[in-house]
């Protein structure tokens, strides 16, 4: 059954075992809790039985000191069942907790070993929401839903046990009436089910909504392009149907709820029937009559909250499938079982007739989750049997077209991305063979935006480092040449640079990006046009940031602008997926090539006749 298959049938094969597999490691502390639902069902019976002998042994006789006698048991007996059910929904609260807690980890770290390309086809808000509302519903099958089913399941059984014991006729009864109460449950579950699961969806696609519009860059796309009253009309859209979905759910409930309680109203008033004639024949006492009728209520109380607790059930195992749906997806870039760690002197860097195009990969696409279907696969390449050397502490820049595929080398370094054919190697070792961790150790990337968390300006420069000292931060700020901007701050490194660093100007990032990288210190570093947006000041900056960030290391330069890769060691052409042009930067102009062409666009016509190296040295 594919994923469009089980959406439309709303079953996943295998659920409850796996949530009872989530339930194994608490096992101690449910034996517990097993234990003290059964002291509290019992208990649940002994308040009737002393009602009955209340009214016989005492009212009836004019027994005074019997009845208080009694009713004193009554009340030590009410205080011990408080306390036990006390425990009881602390223990099963903390099971809960703890599974939430479990859930979410496991949630989370797979999330991270997904794809680049699984982030760009999800919506952020409908994975956030699995792992947020979907976790949280999950949650309350433990702490609340699981505690309740148990303890009626017991109490109905108890309290049938106890009525048969006191009155067989009146027992026989009541029990006719308890399939009624049973039936509408049956009937409305499906329904519940499946409003649940629509509930959950239209809730995970106006968190999107709002998650996209409230990001920074959202806010001002929004502000500058959007138009206020259609972006209201979208979100009064979303909020409609989720609106209905919650109004059908409750009604349906509501529905159940009260069904089932005008049945057990039924019920009761069959036993008072019963049970009367009976008193007023002989047949049983008044106090078992007055017994009766409060285990009636003890009775089809807990079978009104079963049919209840059926449609929570329904609504658990719905977020507990949406959580292994995720838990279920298949990282499309894994470290193989014979995997090596990278070795420090590996250097280099080179393409062996690397063929790469975007695809979906089946085992990272879920249909509930992403926003666009599994595509056929039939992309055009991107790269075309690429061949390229990168010698270890040389400087490598590449240059070309929109679309020509620089920035796909990048992420082939990265390993963000696997080649469909070809072979990408760091040192003598093919990616593929190497854990990932290592790779990431290598490798620092300084991106065209780089990104900075919503936190202090020492945790996102410590973010690959966090041991280093504030000593350490300072030296690489200062080598950046950023220590001056991170002086002006209000409070220095704890100064906090909001959403995506927003506080600070792009010059000020992409050298703070740079202070991040030095801080690493690693022996390979990929600039993905690391200046493509600041201006001629901000550039010059940056420029002689990143000489110092380069000297010693492999770097991989990919710039449009050719300010940037004057001075590498070797520049290739990329075109039409392979290596159009090669050489250092006098050897393209003299070739009067397409790189002489693009160098006369940005620096005037007469710039091929006096171009020199003026860019990054290493």
């Amino acid at each position: 059954m594919d994923d469009r298959q089980q959406e439309r049938s709303g079953r996943v094969p295998g659920t409850w075992r796996r949530i009872a597999e989530c339930a194994v490691p608490f096992r101690s502390r449910l034996i517990g809790f097993f234990f003290l639902v059964l002291l509290e069902s019992a208990l649940i019976v002994l308040p009737s039985l002393l009602t009955q002998r209340i009214v016989d042994e005492g009212v009836l006789r004019h027994d005074k000191g019997r009845v208080i006698e009694l009713v004193v048991l009554l009340v030590t007996l009410a205080t011990v069942a408080a306390w036990v059910t006390y425990f009881e929904r602390r223990l099963a609260v903390g099971i809960g907790e703890g599974m939430t807690l479990d859930l979410r980890k496991r949630a989370f770290s797979h999330v991270q070993r997904m794809p680049v390309s699984f982030f760009t086809r999800v919506p952020t808000g409908r994975l956030v929401t699995r792992l947020d509302s979907d976790v949280l519903g999950a949650q309350k099958a433990f702490t609340t839903t699981a505690s309740t089913l148990l303890s009626n399941l017991v109490a109905v059984v108890a309290v049938a046990v106890t009525m048969v014991f006191l009155s067989w006729q009146i027992t026989i009864v009541a029990a006719v009436l308890v399939p009624a109460c049973l039936l509408p449950a049956r009937v409305l579950n499906r329904r519940l089910r499946k409003l649940n699961r629509r509930q959950l969806t239209d809730n995970a696609a106006l968190v999107s909504f709002m998650t996209e519009r409230f990001s920074s860059q959202g806010a001002v796309l929004a502000r500058l392009y959007g138009r206020p009253e259609a972006e209201v009309q979208h979100f009064e859209g979303r909020g409609r149907r989720l609106r209905d979905a919650g109004i059908q759910l409750t009604v349906t409930n509501a529905m159940l709820a009260l069904t089932v309680s005008w049945l057990a109203t039924m019920g009761t008033a069959a036993v008072y029937l019963a049970g009367g004639i009976l008193a007023v024949d002989g047949g049983i006492t008044v106090g078992t009559l007055m017994a009766m009728v409060t285990l009636m209520a003890r009775l089809y109380g807990p079978i009104t909250s079963l049919s209840s607790t059926r449609a929570e059930i329904t609504a658990a195992v719905v977020s507990f499938e949406r959580i292994f749906e995720v838990l279920d997806l298949v990282p499309d870039i894994q470290d193989s079982p014979t995997a090596v760690a990278l070795p420090p002197d590996s250097a280099s860097i080179t393409f062996e007739n690397v063929r790469f195009r975007h695809r979906t990969p089946s085992g990272s696409s879920l249909v509930t989750l992403d926003e666009e279907a599994p595509t056929s696969g039939k992309e055009q390449d991107i790269l075309r049997g690429l061949d390229l050397h990168v010698e270890a502490g040389r400087t490598l820049a590449v240059v070309g077209p929109s679309g020509a595929g620089k920035s796909t080398l990048v992420n082939l370094v990265c390993r963000l991305y696997d080649p469909v054919s070809g072979t990408v190697r760091i040192g003598r070792h093919d990616l593929r063979t190497v854990g990932q961790e290592s790779i990431r150790d290598a490798v620092g990337l300084v991106a065209q935006d780089s990104h900075f968390f919503h936190d202090t300006l020492r945790a996102n420069l410590t973010y690959a480092l966090p041991d280093a000292t504030d000593e350490a931060c300072e030296s690489a700020c200062r080598e950046a040449m950023v220590w001056d901007t991170v002086q002006r701050l209000p409070k220095g490194l704890d100064t906090v640079v909001g959403d995506g660093g927003h506080h600070l100007s792009g010059g000020e990032r992409q050298r703070l990006a740079i202070a991040r990288l030095l801080l690493k210190n690693p022996r390979i570093v990929l600039l993905d046009e690391a200046t493509a947006h600041l201006d001629s000041e901000s550039e010059e900056k940056v420029q002689q940031a990143l000489a110092r960030a380069l000297h010693g290391r492999t770097a991989l330069i990919v710039a449009h602008r050719l300010s940037t890769v004057r001075g590498a060691d070797r520049i290739v052409v990329l075109r039409d997926g392979g290596v159009a042009e090669s050489g250092t930067h006098e050897e393209l102009l003299a070739a009067d090539g397409f790189y002489a062409s693009l160098y006369r666009t940005q620096f005037g016509d007469g710039a091929v006749g006096q171009g020199r190296a003026v860019g990054i040295t290493t």
